[in-house]
């Protein structure tokens, strides 16, 4: 059975393991090297009532997380959040990652966010269809800006006017 709740610090070890493999195995992140837990405990601590990260848990197991974090760090950028989204491989298309993104939409129109902003690897296809399922639109794309896997890549923004 899936449960969308708040992330806990005992979710931390899974949700290191997702985001290791993704940095190993996909260009979603731009990271090079995988994290520590101390690194991602640096990172959980950012989140809280202002910055939500929720977790996505199957029958026990933390299938995937979302989170909203602050888009800049400039006052005039503060009703604008970035969401982050990752899924284990083997939660890949059962609709986990549809969930974790109905919640944050719906705390992010709680706390009274007027944008949300998604920074999404040019090629992700499925990433951009899921965003686009929920009405974020393409707003620019900066041209070879990362390097991985041998590869120069794009990065697209989409945006979610709330």
């Amino acid at each position: 059975m899936l449960r969308i709740r708040e992330a806990e610090v005992e979710d931390l070890p899974e949700m290191l393991a997702i985001y290791n493999y993704a940095i190993k195995n996909w260009t979603a992140t731009f990271d090079l090297e995988e994290q520590t837990l101390d690194q991602r405990r640096i990172w959980f601590n950012l989140h809280g009532d202002e910055y939500p990260l929720i977790v996505a848990e199957v029958d026990g197991t933390v299938a995937g997380y979302c989170s909203l974090s602050p888009f800049k760090d400039k006052k005039a950028y503060e009703k604008t959040v970035e969401i982050s989204i990752y899924l284990s491989e083997a939660y890949h298309g059962f609709g986990i990652g549809k969930k974790l993104i109905e919640e944050i939409i719906s705390r992010a129109e709680q706390l009274n966010y007027h944008t949300i902003i998604a920074v999404i690897t040019g090629g992700n296809k499925a990433s951009i269809k899921l965003h686009e399922k929920f009405g974020f639109e393409f707003a620019g794309c900066l041209k070879e800006v990362g390097y991985k896997f041998g590869e120069w890549l794009d990065v697209c923004y989409y945006q979610l006017r709330l």
